[in-house]
């Protein structure tokens, strides 16, 4: 069985409603995304204490989405998503970790994110790196140019055979250790990370202007 928990604390901004799509939040539209996916069987939402009630009202309302448990968990996509491993089904096989924040993923990339972890244990969405990036050093010089050609850009989902996320987290935990995403985690452990052709469209939707282009790729 596949589970997919959603780190969504501050998917209410304070003092404002939902952040939305065309009018519809991007929490609602990412699950039902998810939902589509046949082999996902419940979603996990991992929200701020005081965003359960309006995220219940929102997604209560929602007529197409797959059997989903909202959770309480802190303001740290890792502790957050840690929580919600605490509330799996014992028969889950694979978990996917996404990031609430990012509606435009597309079905096929949910789909082969499952594939490339029940085949190799630990996949995630990526992109080639588009941008020059430079390493600097801690008074801001630049100490290293890496080749563009290595370099990608990791996107949720990421997907992980749920031993081995369960066995990332507790060694994590154990080490007072704080990675970059769940990949880094996993890779932490000796684990290999299978690289699945993402889309630059799955963008991350947090400023105004992000949502705009969001927008953009819905109206297609």
């Amino acid at each position: 069985m596949v589970a997919a928990i959603f780190f969504a604390v501050g998917a209410i901004r304070p003092g404002e409603n939902f952040l939305q799509i065309s009018g519809e939040p991007l929490l609602s539209r990412t699950l039902k995304i998810f939902s589509e996916s046949e082999r996902v069987k419940i979603l996990i939402v991992v929200v701020g204490e005081d965003e359960v009630a309006p995220v219940k009202k929102i997604l209560d309302a929602e007529k197409n989405l797959k059997p989903y448990k909202i959770i309480v968990g802190e303001n740290s996509r890792q502790k957050a998503t840690a929580t919600g491993l605490k509330f799996l089904p014992e028969d889950t096989e694979i978990i996917l970790t996404h990031d609430a924040l990012h509606p435009a993923v597309s079905l096929k990339t949910i789909e082969d994110v499952i594939d490339g972890a029940k085949k190799f244990g630990a996949a995630a969405a990526a992109v080639p790196e588009k941008n020059t990036i430079k390493i600097s050093d801690e008074n801001g010089f630049v100490v290293r140019t890496p080749p563009r050609s290595e370099l990608m850009e990791f996107q949720p989902p990421q997907g992980f055979r749920k031993e081995i996320l369960l066995r990332a987290y507790a060694k994590a935990e154990e080490e007072n250790f704080f990675g970059e995403d769940d990949a880094h985690l996993v890779e932490e452990i000796g684990e290999k990370i299978k690289v699945i052709p993402g889309d630059y469209r799955n963008i991350k939707t947090v400023t105004p202007e992000d949502v705009l282009i969001a927008e953009s790729f819905f109206e297609e």
